[in-house]
């Protein structure tokens, strides 16, 4: 039986992608108000501005690529029973080829209904080149449509969840997160104090946790190179 391996990624893992950070230097938040269109009031006082804000963003992620370290996480299924769970709403994991991932804050493919925003029936995955949601475009509950994310201030209905896989882990690596950003910070406690637990990550970063981890300085798919060579001397 394949031991787990659980992956828990950020924005440095969609950067290198070419695909907007939020919280960066030059990132997102910088030209567009986190309150204007990451929120629940944000949508309420301009429902259209922030669906053009998601519509621009899906734009430029069919553009973007999956790197070599949203591939190399793909190939370590072949030898690990392998869970991403991962604070991006992109889908460069799943281009990649990776078969489990667990989206804490949405998915910017999908759209679903304002009133209803988790119930399945409402839930689509827009496909190129119709990407875009129209103003006052509605879902067949009658509301409208709105981006399939969690905003701020919102629940993360798949924390949980996250949280129950994270406690299975018999290795967790935490990849391009400033662990700034809770509930998914918050994860890295329910690893078992007996696995091995990597960090990849430029940056120092603070973590919340008395686990002890192995920090590997670097970006993202030259860390997670760097991961492969030290899980296959360890396995």
């Amino acid at each position: 039986m394949k031991r787990k391996l659980v992956v828990l990624t950020g924005a440095g893992m969609s950067a290198e992608s070419g695909f907007a950070t939020f919280r960066d230097s030059g990132g997102l938040w910088e030209t567009h108000p986190v309150e204007r269109v990451a929120t629940p009031e944000g949508w309420a006082a301009d429902p259209d501005y922030v669906n053009g804000f998601y519509n621009g963003l899906r734009r430029q992620l069919v553009t973007a690529h999956p790197n070599r370290g949203h591939e190399l996480l793909a190939a370590l299924e072949q030898d690990w029973d392998v869970t991403i769970v991962t604070q991006n709403v992109d889908d460069l994991h799943e281009r990649a080829g990776s078969s489990r991932v667990v989206h804490l804050h949405g998915e910017l493919m999908k759209v679903t209904s304002s009133r209803n925003p988790e119930n399945p029936a409402f839930i689509t995955t827009l496909q190129s080149p119709n990407l875009e949601i129209a103003p006052g475009q509605c879902a067949t509950d009658g509301s409208l449509l709105r981006p399939y994310i969690v905003w701020f201030g919102e629940a993360v209905p798949m924390i949980e969840v996250a949280a129950e896989i994270v406690a299975q882990a018999d290795v967790f690596v935490i990849v391009g997160t400033s662990l700034m950003v809770y509930p998914a910070a918050g994860l890295v406690h329910y690893a078992r104090k007996d696995i091995p637990i990597y960090l990849i990550d430029p940056n120092e970063v603070n973590v919340p946790s008395s686990h002890y981890l192995t920090f590997i300085q670097q970006g993202a798919s030259e860390g997670i190179a760097h991961l492969c060579t030290l899980l296959a001397a360890h396995s």
